[in-house]
Formats: structure tokens, sequence, C-alpha cells
């Protein structure tokens, strides 16, 4: 396993990104979506696990317009007025459009890196919403996304993923927290009826009786089974999509 420091140029400027890289040369790539938390040693983690499943795994820094930043401790980072309003300016101001417009420097930084197969996407708390995203904008790159606990899938929003799922070719996973005010039962029916008009291959599963943020092991209300249930679901899932 190497852990490699890069930086991207895309449209906007520079963005820092770690690359984990097998002990074998891997053709076949993931960029993982980080929470709002941003980069940090929990993500590094759990991006090095899925390096360990055979797989190149980018992840990329979705603030860099507004570095430096943070780091922040998702535990507490919610109960401190100021660093809760950094959080929110962070990713307000990190559109969904900027993070679409992003997406091709990360694909290409994948494939300068010698990472010419199918790639997969997945997507922690906002980064769900941004995998998803992403797959409906560069469907010819992208071979399957998921979401964990994502939040705001098929909101109002324009640029909620739901409208564009006649654009995603890829397979979709989409794991719900059971308990998650972002994104409610009829969110998750309106965004199961738009993928199922657009054809698209997709599973969505609830995870009863977790919350949201429940996959990631710095969180406050990380959940050891829960998150090995999603360890298994997301390993399956690009082990069948992905090879």
């Amino acid at each position: 396993m190497t852990k490699q420091d890069i930086e991207i140029r895309t449209q906007d400027g520079k963005a820092k990104a770690r690359l984990f890289r097998p002990a074998a040369p891997a053709k076949v790539g993931i960029i993982l979506y980080m929470d709002i938390f941003g980069p940090r040693p929990a993500l590094d983690q759990m991006a090095e696990r899925i390096a360990g499943l055979g797989y190149a795994v980018l992840v990329p820094d979705l603030f860099y317009r507004y570095a430096p930043y943070g780091p922040f401790d998702p535990k507490t980072a919610f109960a401190d007025e100021k660093t809760k309003a950094l959080l929110l300016m962070l990713s307000g101001g990190t559109t969904q459009g900027m993070t679409i417009r992003d997406g091709e420097a990360f694909l290409d930084a994948l494939a300068a890196e010698g990472v010419d197969g199918p790639i997969g996407v997945v997507g922690y708390c906002m980064g769900g919403a941004r995998a998803l995203n992403a797959a409906a904008a560069y469907p010819d790159r992208i071979a399957a996304a998921a979401s964990f606990h994502g939040g705001n899938l098929a909101s109002d929003a324009p640029d909620s993923p739901h409208r564009k799922a006649a654009s995603i070719e890829a397979r979709v996973y989409v794991g719900v927290a059971g308990i998650d005010r972002s994104f409610p039962p009829e969110q998750s029916a309106r965004l199961a009826e738009a993928l199922r008009v657009a054809e698209v291959d997709h599973t969505i599963e609830n995870y009863v009786g977790v919350g949201h943020g429940w996959c990631v092991p710095d969180h406050s209300v990380y959940d050891e089974a829960g998150a090995e249930r999603h360890w298994k679901r997301l390993t399956t899932f690009f082990a069948e999509t992905l090879g």
C-alpha cells in the first residue's frame, strides 16, 4: 500500500488530493467524495481499506477553493457556533456545479497515474449527492456510483441528483441512514421513482437504527456493526460492477 499527496489542476485552481494504491498496479479507480468535515485520517483509513481491495483510490479536497481550513473534529464541530458557521460556508460555497466541473480533473488525474480502467465513485454525507451527480455528468467514464448517508439526494433544489437520473449509465447503490433529517422517506421514494423511470440499475437500502454519519469512524454516531455492513455491500457492489 502506498499513499501519495498530489495536486490536481482544475478550472478554478489547484486541489490537493491523496492517492492510495494497492501493492499491485491498479487499472480500476475509485474517487471517494468526502463528507463535510474534509480530508483527514478517518477518510485516509477508509480509502486505504478500499485500496486494499485492489483499487487506486483518489480522495480530493472538495473545499480547496477555501484552503487552508480546519481541521475539524466531527464529534464537536457542530456544537461550536463559529465552527458550524464555517462548515456551512464551506459546503454552501462549494456548489454541486463546482464539484461536477472538478470531476473531469479528478478523472483525468487518475488517468494520468495510469488508472485507465473503469471508475467507481463513493460519497459520504454531502459527498453522496456529489458522487451521483458525477455519475450523471460523466456517464462514459463512471461505471459505479455509491452514496452512504447522503443528504438531499431528491430535494426541490435544481441541482438535486434525482433530476439527472436519465443521464446516469452507472450502477447505483444508495445506503440510507434510518435516522436522517437530510434524506427523509419522501426523498427516498422520489429518488427511487426517478431511477426506476430512467431505467438505472439501482439499489436503495435502509440501514435501520443508525444515524447520519454511521459509516465514518471518527463520527459521533459511528456504528461498528452498521459500518461493517456498509463495507460488505460496497465491496460486493464494486466487485460486481468494476471487476
